[in-house]
């Protein structure tokens, strides 16, 4: 009885803990919501004071929206920028303390990179009137903005979107400082964003004074010089601390293009540049009208001395290498370096006479305003670089940087790459006829079909649907369906590209095997080495050995570099030269023809005539040829087989002058008598000049070039015409030695160009 009272009284005190529990919950919630409602309305109370209407509240809302795109376009700008200040780690200032010579092939001193410029003048021993020059003319507002100049951009872009034919230009002067520190030539997107930010990090870490000596004292200046002290002596064999005004005009002329306006060069486009210059620094206030009428009167005029042009496009390549290689620790601590390429200087500055002789004829009525070349021995070693036009004016290495469309010079690794299959021999039939992949059929140039076909004939003829066919039957191996079996065999391709040496990412897209996607020149040099030597990896260099201050060879090429691998079987190889062979002699490539030895290659033509490519070798060298348009804009129906071949023919020809025939992989040695009939025969019906291919290029004897120089030094001496009397003589021996070389050497029809 007592314990069930007990467990009673214990329920009763239970229940009432819990009453009293729920009295506190519901008194707790009914005193929060009062509050919060009282808060509430001392708060709407509050907030009443501050409400706007009509105009004021179009005003806050668009404030607020400023407000949160300036929130996240500071923070894109901290995305945008962080590249860029990665570029800055370190000792910035110390990133080129290499100082490299470097040296062609047979020890000839041929240019200077790396601390490569004269800074021992401070620049308070300049002339102020050289500064003066390069400010007005280079960037008027150099001292007042903060590295971008947003005045001179919004009116560059105005301009520019205008339509007008001369293109503005908006870099400030701590730009072109930030690119030359930090960034290459190439022209994208990312380079100019960079370079803006870049500016704006060095405007903060140095002064105006420090930036603007950097930049005198860095700045290509035409005939091999960099900076304003190594130009005044080179220009003026004086220093530049005894510079007058009309010499200080001359020389900021030179920065917006050193070749174009170099004295040495074009003395008139010189003196007229240094007249705008005189100009600018009148708009500016820094010299009256009078001072700048007397300079006029007295121009400047620089010493007599031979105009050298260096390989600057190789010089930089080289000196790219040079930098990976002491990166990898191939040169210990030395820093001052004397490096020996494989440059062959003579073959250099004829490759770029023979490309600035076919611009100068074709280049307006071909609308064709850029070219690239790069020629390698089989080995990899490459004898001359041309990336472009002229280095003065654009240093950007269109044949190291720029990425173009090879069209079907892209083919032999299509044909390569069946090849490896082992289910496919140069006579293997394939039938030219209708494809699709999908939606995208494409189409051949000639617009026809041949039908049944040998392989051989198929690249000779450079048909497009062949190409496109085994890519398919390369990946047959799934025997499911045309368009898996494609992509298959396109990967299979990409895989042989990037095994031969293309760097670049392909895209796997239907028209891959008819060569849509973009690659370098330098690239495909490496990838038709393969294809020169039988078979082995070849990366290009230029690199053959590196001496230190003591002359000490501390890197040889050949002991220290990559030793030859074998990725490709023999007998591919002599497959595939043949089919390519076949290109030459009866295909799209026979303005490529040499009588003497020969020749396998592939032309290349992209839609629209945005490139065209001749890509041959033969056992002694590789060449590869490229014309087109940086703005890639059309060509005038300009073809692979046309220029590019026929300069591939005149700079091929020049190089085997001289030198032991080696054959082709599988080819025999040619007996010149037995092609002459078949190579005239090849130029068809052509208004072409006929070509005596058997011959070797000829070149001034000995005593033939003592006599020119003999009489260039009699003409120095014949007075105050000397400068005309001169112009003649340098232009009656290269007549002399353009007759001496018609025997391997044509013109080309603008109207009869073949693929």
């Amino acid at each position: 009885m007592f314990e069930r009272l007990s467990g009673l009284n214990l329920w009763r005190r239970l229940a009432r803990r819990m009453l009293d529990l729920d009295a506190i919950i519901t008194a707790g919630l009914y005193e929060s919501g009062r509050e919060s409602r009282e808060f509430y309305t001392r708060f709407a109370t509050f907030m009443d004071r501050f409400h706007v209407g009509g105009f004021r509240k179009l005003l806050l809302e668009g404030a607020c929206e400023l407000a949160t795109m300036a929130a996240v376009g500071s923070v894109l700008l901290l995305i945008l920028a962080n590249p860029a200040f990665q570029l800055t780690q370190g000792n910035w200032q110390k990133k080129q303390d290499l100082a490299v010579t470097f040296l062609d092939r047979y020890g000839h001193e041929v240019g200077r990179r790396g601390i490569r410029h004269d800074d021992s003048v401070p620049l308070s021993e300049y002339p102020p009137n050289l500064i003066h020059a390069v400010v007005s003319t280079e960037d008027r507002r150099f001292y007042d903005h903060f590295g971008v100049d947003m005045i001179g951009t919004l009116r560059a872009l105005a301009v520019d979107f205008s339509g007008k034919k001369h293109v503005q230009g908006g870099s400030t002067l701590t730009q072109q400082l930030a690119k030359n520190l930090f960034l290459t030539n190439q022209r994208t997107i990312e380079r100019k964003i960079n370079e803006a930010f870049l500016a704006v990090w060095l405007e903060n870490h140095l002064s105006k004074r420090q930036i603007i000596k950097m930049y005198l004292d860095r700045n290509y200046m035409g005939g091999g010089t960099f900076g304003a002290q190594a130009a005044a002596q080179y220009y003026f064999g004086k220093s530049i601390r005894d510079l007058n005004l009309s010499e200080c005009a001359m020389l900021a002329g030179l920065f917006k293009a050193p070749t174009k306006f170099s004295p040495d060069v074009n003395l008139p486009a010189a003196r007229a540049r240094a007249d705008v210059v005189l100009a600018n620094m009148v708009k500016s206030g820094y010299i009256s009208e009078g001072q700048m009428y007397a300079a006029r009167r007295n121009p400047a005029t620089p010493v007599a001395h031979a105009a050298v042009t260096p390989p600057d496009w190789y010089l930089d390549w080289a000196f790219d290498e040079v930098k990976k290689l002491a990166d990898a620790g191939k040169f210990g601590n030395s820093r001052v370096l004397t490096v020996r390429t494989a440059l062959d200087t003579g073959l250099q500055k004829f490759a770029e006479a023979s490309i600035q002789d076919h611009l100068r004829e074709f280049g307006h009525p071909l609308h064709i305003n850029q070219s690239a070349a790069v020629f390698a021995r089989p080995d990899g070693a490459v004898r001359a670089m041309i990336g472009g036009r002229d280095y003065g004016v654009s240093q950007f290495n269109r044949a190291t940087d720029a990425l173009r469309q090879p069209g079907s010079s892209f083919k032999p690794y299509v044909y390569l790459t069946a090849l490896l299959t082992g289910r496919y021999r140069p006579n293997s039939i394939v039938v030219d006829g209708p494809v699709c992949l999908g939606d995208w059929c494409p189409k051949n140039f000639e617009r026809n079909y041949m039908g049944p076909v040998p392989l051989w004939k198929a690249l000779a003829e450079s048909i497009n649907t062949v190409a496109v066919k085994l890519s398919i039957l390369i990946g047959e191996d799934l025997r499911s369906n045309s368009w898996k079996d494609a992509k298959l065999g396109r990967k299979r391709i990409i895989a042989t590209t990037h095994m031969l040496g293309i760097t670049t990412p392909l895209e796997d897209t239907p028209s891959l095997p008819i060569g849509s996607d973009a690659v370098k020149v330098i690239d495909v040099a490496s990838a038709y080495d393969v294809f020169a030597n039988g078979g082995f990896k070849a990366p290009t260099y230029a690199v053959v050995s590196v001496m230190n201050s003591r002359g000490d060879v501390i890197y040889d090429h050949e002991r220290d570099g990559p030793k030859p691998v074998r990725i490709v079987n023999p007998n591919n190889i002599v497959d595939l030269d043949y089919m390519m062979m076949k290109v030459v002699e009866t295909g799209t490539g026979r303005r490529a023809q040499l009588g003497f030895t020969k020749v396998a290659g592939k032309t290349g033509t992209t839609n629209n005539y945005r490139d065209a490519w001749f890509n041959g070798f033969t056992g002694n060298y590789v060449g590869i040829v490229w014309y087109g348009n940086d703005d890639d804009s059309p060509m005038n129906k300009v073809v692979g087989g046309s220029i590019s071949a026929s300069t591939w023919h005149d700079i091929m020809a020049y190089a085997h002058h001289g030198i032991k025939l080696v054959p082709l992989p599988g080819a025999q040695p040619v007996d010149p008598a037995s092609v002459t009939a078949s190579a005239t025969a090849s130029a068809g019906n052509s208004n072409l000049d006929t070509l005596d291919t058997t011959s070797r290029p000829a070149t001034l004897s000995l005593s033939t070039s003592k006599a020119l120089g003999g009489l260039e030094l009699l003409l120095k001496k014949a007075g105050p015409h000397q400068d005309s009397l001169l112009s003649h003589s340098h232009h009656a021996e290269r007549n002399v030695q353009q007759y001496l070389q018609t025997s391997s050497r044509g013109t080309v029809a603008p109207s009869l160009f073949v693929r």
